[in-house]
Order: C-alpha cells, then sequence, then structure tokens
C-alpha cells in the first residue's frame, strides 16, 4: 500500500519545514512541490533538498490540476508519495481537491501541517485570532478591476465586530501580482456611493509583506497613509480592523507603528 503525505513548508523559506515534515519528506520514495499557488520569497529547492536529502520534483499548474492522476495519485498508490505545499497544505481549494482524488482512487492520504497566513497575520499584528470574520481575496485581473463581493465581505465582517483578512493574489507563472497600494485605491474607489461603507481613505488598515522574512513589513495606519508607502516584494496581505480590544489598540500601536488617535476611534 503506498500514500500520499502532504508537508506544509511554512511561510518564507525551506527552514519553516517542521521536524516532523523534515522525517515524512525523508521516508517518501518520491517527494513533488508546486509554486504556483503561493510564493515562499526565500525558498531555495536545493537547500530544501539538502535538508530532507532526496530530490524535489517542482510541478506545474497542470501537473497538479490536469496530470494529476497519472503524475502524483498513480505513483503514490505504490509508493510514499510527499506533496510540499507552502504554508498549511489544505488552505488552498487546489490540494483539498487533490486529497479528494487522490480518496477516490483508494489512496491513503495524510497532512503535516505548517505556519499559515490565517493564523500569522494575527499573530504578527498582535490582533485576536477569533475575532477574524472570513477571509477574503483580491484577484489578479486583466483590468485590474475587483469583484463587488471584497467590499461586501469587508462590510459584512465590519458590521459583526469582526476583523476583514485581505489576501492580494500572485500569479506566478504570468509573473503579476496584486500591490498593497493598487488593492488599496481599487477598494476605496470601489467603496464609495455604498450605503455600508467602512473604508474611507481615514480608515484604519494594516498592511504585511512577507511575513516571516527577515525583511518583514508590517504596518498600520490610514489606508491614505499605507498608499503611498513602498512594501517591497510580495507576497502580501492586508487586514481591515473592526472594533480592537484594547490589548489588540496598544498592539497595534507598539508593532504595527498605528497613530494612537487612529485606532483610538475603533475602540
Amino acid at each position: 500500500m503506498g500514500e500520499l503525505v502532504f508537508i506544509g513548508l511554512g511561510l518564507h523559506d525551506e527552514e519553516g519545514l517542521s521536524l516532523r515534515g523534515q522525517a515524512e519528506a525523508r521516508t517518501c520514495d518520491s517527494v513533488f512541490t508546486e509554486l504556483y499557488t503561493n510564493v515562499m520569497p526565500g525558498l531555495k529547492i536545493e537547500k530544501l533538498e539538502g535538508i530532507i536529502g532526496k530530490p524535489v520534483k517542482v510541478l506545474s499548474r497542470k501537473d497538479v490540476e490536469q496530470l494529476a492522476e497519472s503524475v502524483i495519485i498513480s505513483p503514490a498508490k505504490v509508493s510514499k508519495v510527499g506533496f510540499l505545499v507552502a504554508g498549511d497544505p489544505m488552505v488552498a481549494t487546489t490540494h483539498v481537491d487533490l486529497r479528494l482524488r487522490a480518496h477516490k482512487a483508494g489512496v491513503v492520504t495524510r497532512i503535516v501541517h505548517a505556519a499559515s497566513i490565517l493564523t500569522a497575520a494575527a499573530g504578527a499584528t498582535g490582533l485576536q485570532s477569533y475575532k477574524f470574520g472570513r477571509t477574503i481575496t483580491v484577484p489578479v485581473s486583466q483590468t485590474g478591476e475587483i469583484p463587488e463581493s471584497v467590499i461586501n465581505a469587508i462590510a459584512t465582517n465590519f458590521e459583526v465586530g469582526l476583523h476583514s483578512l485581505v489576501l492580494l493574489e500572485i500569479d506566478v507563472e504570468k509573473q503579476r501580482h496584486v500591490t498593497i497600494p493598487a488593492a488599496l485605491e481599487k477598494i476605496t474607489h470601489l467603496s464609495r456611493g455604498k450605503s455600508k461603507n467602512p473604508i474611507r481613505p481615514e480608515t484604519l488598515a494594516v498592511g504585511l509583506a512577507r511575513v516571516e522574512a527577515p525583511n518583514m513589513i508590517v504596518r498600520a495606519g490610514s489606508i491614505a497613509e499605507l498608499s503611498g508607502l513602498e512594501f517591497g516584494d510580495p507576497p502580501y496581505c492586508l487586514i481591515f480592523p473592526s472594533h480592537l480590544h484594547f490589548v489588540e489598540a496598544e498592539a497595534l500601536q507598539v508593532f504595527c507603528g498605528a497613530p494612537q488617535e487612529l485606532v483610538a476611534s475603533q475602540r
């Protein structure tokens, strides 16, 4: 009997691979990874191979989403296959789909978890993780426009006192991404004239770039202020805080440089 083991790599580089993840990867007969659903700025495949003592084959979107039965699932029927995934393995729908297909093919699957931006963003800012609502994604698009569902989701979270984590999409294969200033400009523009409008130039927001990297940037301020800052290379995300506990308000000031008067307005 073979198996397919999904192993999380964490957020920044190969050192985010847990000891358990290393041990699992070392006992695999073959190891794959994909680098199109997310970006790990510091990842070096050669260093990763050195850690686990095995070659790592990088798969394309086509390999994972169209050819998975022959490339991944078929070998996993008769051998132990490791699939290394940026962040925590089951955050991306692609990986849930792959696990389902493996299960339907009679392949045993397991997961080795790792750090995820869904919890790391809260930790980096000092906001309470249980106070986040629905996570939102700003997609890469040909026109640069964003769907109204982005604004509606932020407004819905805000109404019930929940913070909004907004992920800014990266199209790795086409080398395109949504920047923090561009996302803020589009979100602010789209929210104008809305009856439920928590987003204005003076609204408190947090911009995060390259979480866990040595050159990570986490900055809180008004949308107008953040729109003028340079955040460097991706990956990026935004947080729109709702009502703040006094500890959260202090954390945003101490850890993220938020102006006191701005966080006080959301207490």
